[in-house]
């Protein structure tokens, strides 16, 4: 406990000063490089869709490539897909610079998967998706989609 203590002090010290001190709320990610102009996006739904359940969602991606978790290349991840909850960054708890849960609101997709069919129940639903490093952590700056709702008829 001590050691995470003092680690967890350690990270908190490396945020810039000036970071803080003007007010800046650009997130950081972890310690994985993104590509500059690097975008991850829903390539098959629009936020105000309605669609049918099952529902596929289709994952796009520029400026980096896909890789499965645990596989360490430059300006490659995997991704992750938020389903029903705030958009991410903006909940006490979210932090860019950790790997992402895995639970119903968090899925990850580390074979590299690059779409997937979900069964959701009628009514509106959130959906965003985040890269994810090799290690589950999102890249630095983040490379993470619009959240955009969904309603299932």
């Amino acid at each position: 406990m001590r050691l995470h203590t003092i680690f967890s002090i350690a990270v908190l010290c490396t945020v810039p000063m000036a970071a803080l001190a003007d007010g800046n709320t650009h997130m950081t990610g972890g310690h994985t490089p993104s590509a500059e102009a690097a975008r991850v996006y829903i390539a098959n739904l629009a936020d105000g869709d309605t669609v049918t359940s099952p529902v596929t969602v289709v994952f796009g991606l520029q400026g980096m490539g896909v890789a499965p978790a645990g596989v360490e290349r430059d300006h490659t991840g995997h991704h992750h897909l938020l389903i029903d909850r705030p958009p991410f960054g903006s909940v006490d708890g979210d932090d860019a610079s950790m790997g992402l849960p895995s639970d119903e609101h968090h899925r990850h997709f580390g074979g590299g998967q690059t779409q997937v069919t979900l069964d959701l129940s009628p009514g509106p639903h959130t959906l965003q998706l985040v890269l994810g490093d090799a290690g589950h952590v999102p890249h630095n700056p983040p490379v993470m989609s619009e959240q955009i709702t969904i309603n299932v008829e």
